[in-house]
């Protein structure tokens, strides 16, 4: 059964069954608990918490899911992946276990039609409810096994819901494993399904089953998850996940940059496993708006990257292998996932520039490694320290597994235990620096959990209404209160506001409300506590505000519109973007201030000059045309078939908001806009930088922020005119020609300069003096900068060349103590280095040595013992010379 097949299969089982279609959410996701999309329920989750009530009491999706907490098994196993397709069916208070279990045996037997005395069952391990029921469905009891919490107890590995689970396992016969079950061998018996049956919350916690539970949710729910790769092997008779139908193509495309056929054993099969589906993951990463970057999931992508391409030059693959393995990825499942060929311009160069990068970084880090090992075999040792090893996989991702080979290659070892060490203490401080940030953030949560449990969510007025009558629900200052006194910081919850909630890009509104009895609060930001969940952040100017209050809630009319003017700017800025550099460049993220925007899009290379002026002078044309702004509503399907673009990471639901402006640009929006589209104003383009690997960001103005900066840069070019003594439209050729005269004056002052330290030097080369093995010069000078010392310790140097010969200047700068070392060719031939010369020195001064080869430097705040320093420095010189 090929893999459409499996999916539809799933899809009328349950359809057919009451549940509703829900698509997949993205692999970002909205849960700032998570980095990536790692489960089918994780879009679910506010329904299971009783954040929110969801519009259905049953729904199955596919889910693209991301998981790298099994990288290292990908290859040396048959079953894991770091991207899969979850498959999944949901009960949100409706059904629970009976009803699932059921549900999992009739599709698996009769719609799969697989084997019944080949399925075998694990429950948690007191969990006697679920084994009874498994057994009155026709399980034999040797078929059932008990396991703990490592291995049927499921939570998203953050603080949330969680449950007791049921897993089907399908024993896949002796050629993969021995007899006992799923409790004794995971190939064998592997994993297909994931009952969970989820009826608690669960705290923080360091590792899998090490948290507390905190109590029940409101109502019992399921969630289940069924993996199609593990699935599809199955059903396809073959032998793993690479194998089947979703990836066979791109391991093809593997085989063929090798030069070779897949071997199916030994470490060769791993990385071409490994090369094949990381290039999945890859793919889909980049489809749903991840680049490469530092940390975060930009740093998992980065990782999978090079993995993979460290995997491709393991098997002799030394041309570019992402392009063309995601390039079949795309070819293969773009029918499915239609996002894949939506982006497949930005996959290529995305991955492109990746692996051209890294490339660069293998060589960087080779130079590096060499000197290393050089500098190790130097002292003796056996062993390349560990802070090696991680300083070049820490700063320059240099693989620790090529520094091992490499140590090898050289006869040495390296310290892994070293290394480790570091890597976890490095895991640690992040860890501790994002554990406060997110106990803080889940204290929080759980208080606007708790009002969101009793109170009916605000109703929104601010597309039509500046102003509102309305009532305080809850009041939040370090908890829920009732009452606030004056000068306190408060969080508000109204039944009805004015205030726009940050969200899109889009900042908070901002205002005042003024209570019936005369409490004035100024209302700061406005935003989302949780999904649905509106609150406001407020100060209380006069009086106390009190839980029941009423009174007018005011937005800042003037901010507002300025925000409206940034917001409707960004959605004609990207169409003009895809519109100049083609539909890869797509908003990856913004930020919408009053008359004031900030633009990130996707992009290989900066803009030029030409194009930064072509894009903002389009932008000007449109909202000069003075097109209409129209915002309207549609379900999901039929705003996407009208052609409206999904910002990544961005959530909507069945029914959504499309704003349209003229008839170039269609999105999906809940912000606020101008009526037309000349109130934009004036748009004037600051800066286009780079803020990550293919990721470009543009900063601009609107409105008013554009014409004072208009005005500003008038008022500076007719003060500059003024100096310049000429007219604003001659001030540039004016002051061309002053640069110029500029120029030709200080170049003359250079070649004087140089002519004087050149002179200095043949006087100081005249003064050397013998000592047994050559010749030293060594002097205080006065009047020199860093820059200067060196050129003249340099050009000393130079006029000694033919003989063995050390040059050690000093000299007082700035407060401090300089000195610098040379040395002529055939010391530098025989090993010697100018910093040895300078080492004593520059403790003597208190500073250190910096420079390598036939020129270093040395400085330090104790001025009082330059002349020490110099002395010591001789000393030195002296035995470099005589050895």
């Amino acid at each position: 059964m090929r893999s459409t097949q499996i999916r539809s299969t799933f899809l009328d089982f349950f359809t057919s069954r009451g549940h509703r279609h829900v698509p997949s959410s993205p692999l970002i996701p909205s849960d700032p608990t998570l980095l990536l999309a790692n489960a089918g329920m994780n879009q679910f989750k506010p329904y299971f918490l009783g954040e929110v009530t969801p519009e259905y009491p049953r729904a199955t999706t596919i889910q693209k899911c991301a998981r790298t907490s099994d990288i290292d098994n990908v290859g040396r196993t048959n079953r894991h992946a770091t991207f899969f397709e979850m498959l999944g069916n949901f009960s949100f208070g409706d059904y629970f276990k009976a009803d699932a279990i059921a549900y999992a045996w009739e599709l698996l037997t009769q719609g799969y039609n697989l084997e019944k005395n080949r399925l075998w069952v694990t429950v948690y391990q007191d969990d006697d409810e679920a084994e009874q029921l498994w057994r009155k469905i026709g399980v034999p009891a040797e078929r059932i096994q008990r396991l703990g919490m490592d291995d049927n107890f499921w939570s998203m590995g953050v603080p949330g819901p969680c449950g007791p689970s049921s897993e089907l396992h399908y024993d896949r016969g002796p050629a993969f494993g021995p007899e006992g079950g799923p409790a004794v061998d995971g190939e064998r018996f592997m994993e297909i399904w994931n009952l969970v049956f989820m009826q608690s919350q669960r705290g923080e916690g360091d590792k899998k089953g090490n948290f507390p539970i905190l109590g029940d949710l409101a109502q019992q729910s399921i969630d289940t998850g069924l993996g199609l790769d593990r699935l599809a092997a199955i059903l396809q008779g073959v032998e793993n996940v690479c194998t089947t139908d979703l990836l066979l193509p791109t391991l093809k495309t593997v085989q063929e940059l090798a030069g070779r056929d897949y071997p199916g054993t030994g470490e060769e099969k791993i990385s071409f496993q490994v090369v094949t589906e990381h290039a999945r993951s890859i793919a889909f990463l980049i489809a749903d708006g991840v680049l490469p970057a530092k940390d975060g999931r930009g740093y998992i992508l980065r990782r999978l990257m090079r993995r993979a391409i460290r995997h491709a030059r393991l098997l002799g693959i030394d041309q570019d292998v992402l392009a063309p393995t995601t390039s079949s990825l795309i070819a293969n499942l773009s029918a499915v996932w239609t996002e894949l060929s939506d982006q497949a311009a930005l996959i290529e160069q995305v991955v492109t520039a990746e692996e051209e990068s890294f490339t660069r970084t293998l060589t960087q880090g080779t130079r590096l490694l060499n000197a290393a090992i050089t500098r190790t075999r130097k002292t003796r040792s056996s062993t390349l320290p560990g802070e090696t090893a991680f300083e070049l996989a820490d700063t320059f991702g240099f693989p620790l597994e090529l520094t091992v080979e490499a140590a090898h290659d050289a006869g040495l070892a390296v310290d892994e235990d070293r290394f480790a060490t570091l890597l976890d203490e490095q895991k640690k401080r992040a860890k501790a620096g994002g554990k406060a940030k997110t106990t803080e953030a889940l204290r929080q949560q759980d208080t606007y959990r708790e009002l969101s449990a009793h109170l009916p969510r605000t109703d929104f007025l601010g597309y039509d209404h500046l102003t509102a009558e309305v009532t305080v629900l809850g009041l939040i200052s370090d908890g829920a209160v009732t009452t606030a006194p004056e000068g306190a910081n408060v969080e508000l919850v109204l039944d009805r506001s004015p205030f726009y909630a940050e969200a899109g890009g889009q900042i908070g509104d901002t205002g005042t409300l003024r209570t019936n009895d005369g409490t004035l609060l100024l209302i700061t930001d406005t935003r989302y506590g949780l999904e649905g969940f509106r609150v406001h952040s407020a100060r209380v100017i006069e009086g106390e505000i009190r839980t029941g209050a009423s009174g007018e809630a005011t937005v800042d009319a003037d901010r507002r519109k300025g925000l409206m003017r940034s917001h409707s700017a960004t959605h004609i800025l990207h169409a003009v973007v895809r519109a100049t550099l083609g539909d890869h460049a797509r908003q990856q993220g913004s930020l919408v201030e009053p008359d004031r925007l900030r633009f990130d899009f996707a992009h290989f290379s900066a803009l030029n000059p030409d194009q930064l002026a072509e894009i903002e002078a389009a932008v000007n044309a449109h909202v000069l045309d003075d097109p209409g702004v129209r915002a309207w509503y549609a379900d999901r399907v039929e705003a996407e078939a009208a052609g409206a673009i999904a910002l990544f990471g961005e959530k909507y639901g069945d029914t959504v908001r499309i704003v349209d402006i003229g008839d170039f640009s269609r999105e999906l929006c809940g912000g606020t806009h101008v009526g037309h589209g000349s109130q934009v104003g004036a748009f004037r383009l600051l800066s286009e930088s780079s803020v990550g690997s293919n990721l470009r960001r543009i900063e601009a103005l609107t409105g008013h922020g554009a014409l004072r900066h208009h005005d500003t840069e008038r008022r500076l070019l007719e003060e500059v005119s003024t100096l310049l003594g000429t007219r604003p439209t001659d001030a540039p050729e004016a002051l061309h020609k002053r640069l110029d005269a500029m120029a030709i004056t200080q170049r003359e002052l250079v070649r004087l300069r140089e002519a004087e330290l050149r002179n200095q030097a043949g006087q100081l080369a005249e003064g050397s003096r013998q000592v047994p093995g050559g010749w030293i010069v060594s002097q205080r000078v006065t009047g020199l900068g860093a820059d200067d010392l060196r050129v003249l310790a340099a050009g000393t140097a130079d006029r000694l060349r033919n003989d063995r010969a050390v040059v050690v200047l000093g000299t007082e700068h700035d407060g401090k103590a300089l000195l610098v070392a040379a040395i002529t060719p055939s010391l530098l031939s025989d090993g010697a280095e100018a910093s040895q010369i300078l080492a004593g020195a520059a403790r003597a001064v208190g500073g250190g040595t910096g420079g390598k080869g036939p020129v270093a430097n040395a400085g330090g705040r104790r001025v009082e013992a330059l002349d020490e320093a110099l002395s010591i420095a001789v000393q030195a010189a002296t035995r470099v010379l005589n050895e």
